[in-house]
């Protein structure tokens, strides 16, 4: 790739891309590990407070390998996009330090506390160390989601000689955008974790090893995993997809694959969009469904991809089959939970060994919904890195040419490759050595 912004896009779309596997898990998982550390303290039941100390592990490593693959992204806004960290920094610089110092440390220092503490700490101190871990990692999450929030809908600033310049904090950690894209990011990580927990719990059940614990982790898994799937879609997603259509149509229109504007716009179930043509081919869809759900109104009219200058449009293909993949996936999910909580409940769900087959395999899954989902929420907004404000050709850095990020992301690519059979082989070694012997009946 010799073109500094095809190169630059593509090293910062595989860094985070790997980057974000491990804060998906660490964001869901450090909530379910408070939640096993509150029914302990509740029930007084020993095996929820072993059952959070091998999640803390899986946790610890997770932590460990989402900081050191998300350091060099720091440094990209440096060394491929001067020109934008120059524009923007006097906002977005806010909430990144904001998120350095009121997430990132109390995260990493109450896990400290938590996996070292528990015969130093009293029980309720233990559990309030596993609150604060939690507790920082949705912070991180929302000081992440809210500075890309500016770069999708800028609030509380101004122009001043040519760069953006913060005018009011409030605005900017209370950009609407951002509070309605939160929670659909934090549903996406709970979901992730629930599956996670519940998929090796089945695991443990299928090898006949550590049952007990694996029965613990697939109740408490698949209750979660019900809960939060469904909330992924409603209230959450239905308020994101708003959100998008009112202030980035032209992105909504690049979602549904709606080339012409029209009044009773459909939804597509299914259909390729052809922009050489400017249609959806072998479409089916739901009439009139796309402008009940944005309007309220079966027969208003939404903006398609027509109402729009060509070059205005995002790269249509990938964001439609991205935004379709998410779909299609979060609705197996949802089908996916509610039968495990229909077999829980009649007490079948450990001994139905097909269905602990389905919820281990499942657990790849919500990792992909995850990437698609941010895969429509960054490229849709192409070609602007921040919305109306800059076009993301005009945000490389003047000085390092496309041949040189080309060289630096086959040495990410290496770099990484390591990293992540690294941390797959401490998750396989804390994963055969199960959780402490755990006893069937509760101990207090």
């Amino acid at each position: 790739m010799t073109d500094a912004v095809t190169a630059g896009r593509a090293q910062f779309a595989f860094t985070i891309m790997f980057h974000y596997l491990f804060p998906i898990l660490t964001m869901g998982l450090g909530t379910l590990i408070a939640i096993l550390k509150t029914i302990q303290l509740v029930k007084k039941d020993d095996r929820y407070g072993i059952a959070a100390q091998f999640w803390a592990r899986v946790f610890a490593i997770n932590f460990a390998m989402g900081v050191v693959t998300g350091i060099p992204m720091e440094f990209q806004f440096g060394t491929n996009w001067a020109t934008f960290s120059h524009y923007s920094g006097g906002v977005i610089g806010q909430t990144l330090f904001m998120e350095g110092v009121f997430a990132f440390f109390a995260e990493s220092s109450f896990l400290g506390m938590f996996l070292f503490g528990e015969k130093r700490l009293s029980p309720r101190m233990h559990w309030f160390s596993s609150v604060m871990v939690a507790g920082g990692a949705l912070v991180s999450g929302y000081f992440i989601t809210i500075t890309n929030a500016w770069m999708q809908h800028p609030v509380g600033y101004e122009i001043v000689n040519g760069n953006a310049q913060l005018t009011s904090l409030r605005a900017l950690l209370t950009n609407e955008y951002g509070l309605r894209q939160y929670p659909h990011v934090i549903m996406g990580s709970l979901t992730t974790g629930a599956m996670f927990m519940a998929g090796f719990g089945a695991y443990y059940l299928l090898a006949r090893k550590h049952e007990e614990f694996g029965r613990l982790s697939v109740k408490v898994g698949v209750i979660c995993g019900a809960i939060f799937s469904v909330m992924q879609l409603f209230p959450t997603g239905n308020q994101n997809a708003l959100n998008v259509a009112h202030n980035q149509p032209v992105k909504t229109a690049a979602m549904e694959g709606l080339f012409k504007t029209e009044k009773g716009a459909p939804i597509a179930i299914i259909g390729m969009p052809d922009t050489t043509k400017q249609e959806l081919l072998d479409p089916i869809y739901v009439p009139g469904a796309l402008s009940f759900l944005i309007y309220g109104n079966a027969n208003a009219e939404v903006k398609g991809l027509n109402a729009s200058p060509k070059e205005d449009h995002p790269p249509v293909e990938l964001v439609y089959y991205a935004y379709h993949i998410m779909i299609g996936l979060g609705t197996i999910f949802i089908a996916v939970m509610l039968f495990a909580i229909l077999l829980l409940v009649t007490n079948r769900i450990y001994k139905t060994r097909w269905f602990l087959w389905i919820l281990m395999l499942a657990m790849p899954f919500p990792y992909i919904a995850n990437e698609a989902g941010w895969t429509v929420a960054e490229v849709g907004r192409q070609p602007w890195i921040v919305y109306g404000l800059q076009r993301t050709a005009a945000a490389v850095s003047p000085n390092v040419s496309g041949g040189e990020t080309t060289f630096t992301l086959l040495g990410f690519m290496g770099l990484y490759a390591l990293i992540g059979l690294l941390s797959l082989f401490l998750f396989m070694r804390v994963i055969a050595s199960g959780p402490a012997d755990m006893p069937a009946e509760v101990t207090r």
